[in-house]
């Protein structure tokens, strides 16, 4: 028989947050339009929620994202203020720890060769700036496809539903500057 997966930090930290304000799944899945069952995924720790969605599930908790991103203290490696969170084919650091209740958040974006973040397309209120660090991806925007690769960058409307996949046979390296209002 298989053993349940853990809750990872920051879906527990979610629906800590979450049950301790007293709001139900589908007032959060109204508030950020994510599927209930995709929400408690998350809070399983099943899933990893790409950034546009853990930033709009913060801002409809009214709680900052680099609380959830952040290692708790008695563990957290003190010269390290970025810390990684991973999902299947994609990982993420926090550029820009200690920066609560900040309008714009800076990632590190890793994805590997040849995939592409799994579960939902990416759709939040604001801006996104992608630029290549290294690798090749694919940045679809509504219906429009760009093609970026090392040196190149991207600025676009986030509310705009969008999706991200590694096109090379390297994984890919991308700084991602998110701006939410």
């Amino acid at each position: 028989m298989p053993r349940p997966k853990k809750a990872s930090p920051i879906g527990q930290r979610i629906k800590s947050a979450r049950t301790r304000k007293k709001i139900a799944l589908d007032q959060l899945a109204n508030e950020t339009g994510c599927r209930i069952e995709f929400l408690k995924e998350i809070e399983s720790g099943a899933e990893m929620p790409p950034v546009g969605t853990l930033l709009q599930i913060c801002r409809a908790l009214h709680i900052d994202s680099g609380d959830l991103l952040q290692e708790p203290a008695p563990a957290r490696d003190k010269r390290a203020d970025a810390y990684t969170k991973r999902t299947q084919n994609y990982a993420y650091t926090t550029l820009t720890p200690g920066a609560e209740h900040k309008h714009l958040k800076a990632f590190r974006i890793q994805v590997k060769a040849m995939q592409e973040h799994q579960g939902v397309g990416y759709q939040h209120e604001g801006e996104e700036f992608v630029y290549v660090l290294k690798g090749r991806i694919e940045v679809t925007v509504g219906d429009h496809v760009n093609r970026l690769e090392a040196g190149q960058s991207l600025h676009f409307n986030s509310g705009i539903q969008h999706h991200m996949r590694n096109t090379g046979e390297e994984d890919a390296e991308l700084m991602v500057v998110v701006y939410h209002p």
